[in-house]
């Protein structure tokens, strides 16, 4: 007889009221009508109406970088919903978004882990910084920005770690991450509020990601409430596009879960993060590609997304709001973002965030100009009023989020290098105990930048350390595994 002595991930087992509120949950069955991949339109399969979406030259080009280094589905899969393509079929921007093109693999530059995310990884699928924490709870939307931050999770690339080895972002399990959550709490509460070694607080929020979270059942979304609930998280956030992708999976049985949720777990905060990049995503359009006006002189919604929305506004004890980045040739317009602030926030959906691109591989084909993004935010924002303007255009450095705060055209006196203007960066979240938060660098201006590289040569005065940059220490974590002994 030999024994083995084998490492078992042990399961979650939920408390009685958390089954009690998964006993409740309907799984309904969505019908997206999803078109995957490029081989419909390049083998004529795709349907009737969706075969003209590539053009001619279009699918030709496409093959012909099929299989090489080029190969744009190797870089990033495609994927696109019916509901978007109605959409998109009348908006070039929107198809900028889904519509796969060679241009993007012209240049590969890029980071395979954009801003160093895996150094503040603690256990798999978990990134913790700040007094938050974000999981990857799935590898797939509805459909696929060709831009996405994610590429590297969505097209299941391996990527080195801080440690050297070589490996897939993995998901993560709701046992591993609760029990992290309990521990680091546990461990902060013993120290009177701070971790001994981090200098953190308690770990008080968790958003969801991926991926989008609205692709699992409903089961699964309800599985993670509760847990994280259970866990001592005060805050749950769910980021999503599906709003965008397929605005029914936003129904009765989803609406259920929610208020349940509620419910049972009332002193829980909950907070939508949807992302809407263009207002063709949600407003109506006539045959000439204008907006359909009310007669009160309002745009005219989608009146499924319509529908959507007002569910999950409606709901008092929900936040919702909206972030987005600034892309080429998608909304990188003053007046396409004027209207989506106004009408977003007139429904009751707050404007969170605005991006620079993300330095993700091949992200020269997608990125505006830092000082051009600021421009276009601020041009957009004149004309709305004071409530409607809370967007800041925000860029994620290694050491965490930092505002593009001001951008001026005239030199500073006695400042060399300020000749022709300078540009401002604050720090508004850095990892860990956040020390550099409201710190301030100051570049002169280089108005073809579209990363912080391009600034590095004329760095004027950099409190925050952005030029000063080194990565952080990795720790090991204890992460508590149940061993199995069997003969």
């Amino acid at each position: 007889m030999t024994t083995d002595i084998l490492s078992k991930r042990e399961k979650y087992q939920p408390s009685e009221r958390e089954q009690a509120y998964l006993d409740g949950v309907v799984n309904p069955k969505y019908d997206r009508q999803i078109i995957n991949g490029l081989d419909p339109f390049f083998e004529d399969r795709a349907p009737t109406d969706m075969a003209d979406f590539y053009s001619e030259t279009e699918i030709t080009d496409l093959l012909q970088v099929r299989g090489t280094d080029r190969d744009v589905e190797s870089r990033m899969p495609v994927k696109m919903t019916r509901h978007y393509f109605e959409l998109a079929k009348k908006s070039k921007n929107l198809q900028k978004i889904v519509k796969a093109s060679t241009d993007e693999t012209l240049n590969l530059q890029g980071s395979e882990d954009p801003g160093f995310q895996m150094d503040y990884s603690p256990v798999e699928g978990l990134l913790h910084k700040y007094e938050m924490g974000l999981m990857y709870v799935i590898s797939t939307c509805s459909a696929h920005c060709r831009f996405c931050y994610r590429e590297e999770l969505i097209a299941r690339k391996e990527i080195e770690r801080q440690d050297g080895t070589v490996a897939k972002k993995g998901l993560a399990q709701i046992k591993d991450i609760t029990d992290y959550i309990k521990a680091h709490n546990a461990t902060v509460t013993d120290n009177g509020g701070i971790h001994p070694d981090s200098g953190r607080e308690k770990l008080r929020e968790i958003l969801l990601s991926g991926g989008d979270p609205m692709v699992l059942p409903n089961s699964k979304l309800a599985a993670w409430f509760a847990a994280l609930a259970e866990a001592g998280v005060e805050s749950i956030r769910l980021g999503t596009k599906e709003m965008a992708f397929y605005p029914d999976r936003f129904d009765e049985a989803f609406l259920d879960v929610l208020d349940r949720f509620h419910e049972t777990y009332p002193d829980v905060g909950f907070r939508l993060m949807v992302h809407f990049n263009h207002p063709d995503e949600f407003l109506l359009k006539d045959d000439d590609g204008n907006y359909i006006e009310e007669d009160n002189g309002t745009l005219k919604w989608h009146p499924a997304t319509k529908r959507a929305v007002d569910a999950v506004v409606g709901r008092g004890w929900l936040n919702v709001e909206n972030q987005a980045p600034i892309i080429k040739g998608v909304n990188d317009d003053p007046d396409a973002l004027r209207i989506m602030q106004r009408a977003l926030y007139r429904v009751g959906v707050g404007n969170h965030y605005f991006f620079c691109g993300r330095d993700i591989v091949a992200y020269r084909a997608f990125n505006v100009p830092i000082e051009t993004a600021w421009n276009i935010l601020n041009e957009s924002q004149k004309g709305l009023s004071g409530v409607e303007t809370h967007a800041r255009l925000s860029i994620t450095h290694y050491k965490g989020k930092t505002e593009v705060a001001a951008v001026t055209n005239e030199p500073i006196p006695g400042l060399a290098g300020s000749e022709n203007g300078v540009l401002i960066f604050k720090i508004l979240r850095n990892a860990a105990d956040a020390p550099d938060r409201g710190k301030v660098c100051i570049v002169g201006r280089n108005p073809e930048a579209i990363w912080f590289d391009d600034y590095e040569d004329r760095v004027l005065f950099d409190e925050a350390g952005l030029y000063d940059y080194t990565r952080v220490e990795k720790k090991p974590v204890e992460v508590p595994v149940a061993i199995s002994v069997g003969s």
